[in-house]
C-alpha cells in the first residue's frame, strides 16, 4: 500500500545511503507497482499543478499533474532526478548544446515515452522538453536529488531555442494556462 509519509521516508533513506539517482529508482519503481494505490494517495489527476510533498536541501519530492496537451519548454535541472508515471504519459524529448553556438541554442538528442508504471532517471546535467501528449490529466511523482526551488538553472525559448535564465513563473504559469484551457474541453475529453 502506497502511502505519502513512507514513500518519503523511504526516499530519504535512499539517498542518504546513496546520493546518486539509483537507489531513489528503486523507491519509486516499488511505488509504482500498484499505480492505483499511488492515485488512491494523492488522488485522481483532474487539476494540473506541481504539488510539493517533500523538500530540503538534498531532495525534493513533487506530484506533477499534467494538463492534457501541456507542454514545457526544455529545461535543465542542475541535479539527478527520477520520474515515475502513476496515470496518463509523459514524453520527453532530450535536447543537447550545439557546440560552438555563442547564445547556449540547443539541438534535440533524442526522446522517451514515459506510460504508467514506467519510471526513468536523469542525469544532472540533462535538458528536456515535457509533453502529456493524450486528451486527459497525467500524474507523475518527480523525485530530485537537492534543492529543487533555489539550484540556479537555465530554460530554452521554445521558438529559438536559445537559453536564458530558469524562471519558475514561467512554468507555474504553464500549468495554471493549461489547466483553464482543460476546464473549458468538453465534458470527458480531460477526464
Amino acid at each position: 500500500m502506497f502511502e505519502i509519509d513512507r514513500f518519503i521516508e523511504d526516499c530519504r533513506t535512499a539517498i542518504r545511503d546513496d546520493d546518486t539517482h539509483k537507489a531513489a529508482r528503486e523507491v519509486m519503481a516499488r511505488a509504482l507497482a500498484d499505480p492505483g494505490q499511488v492515485v488512491r494517495a494523492l488522488g485522481e489527476p483532474r487539476k494540473s499543478r506541481v504539488e510539493k510533498l517533500y523538500a530540503d536541501d538534498s531532495l525534493a519530492i513533487l506530484n506533477v499533474v499534467w494538463a492534457p496537451w501541456m507542454t514545457v519548454m526544455p529545461h535543465n535541472h542542475q541535479m539527478w532526478a527520477v520520474i515515475g508515471i502513476y496515470s496518463g504519459r509523459e514524453d520527453n524529448v532530450f535536447w543537447r548544446r550545439i557546440a560552438g553556438a555563442q547564445d547556449g541554442r540547443i539541438e534535440a538528442a533524442g526522446a522517451r515515452a514515459l506510460c504508467e508504471k514506467d519510471v526513468t532517471a536523469l542525469g544532472r546535467d540533462i535538458i528536456h522538453s515535457v509533453t502529456n501528449p493524450i486528451p486527459r490529466f497525467t500524474g507523475a511523482i518527480h523525485i530530485y536529488g537537492g534543492d529543487f526551488y533555489s539550484v540556479p538553472r537555465s530554460q530554452w525559448d521554445a521558438e529559438t531555442l536559445r537559453e536564458a535564465p530558469y524562471r519558475l513563473e514561467d512554468n507555474v504559469g504553464r500549468f495554471e494556462v493549461f489547466g483553464r484551457m482543460a476546464e473549458s474541453l468538453p465534458q470527458g475529453a480531460a477526464r
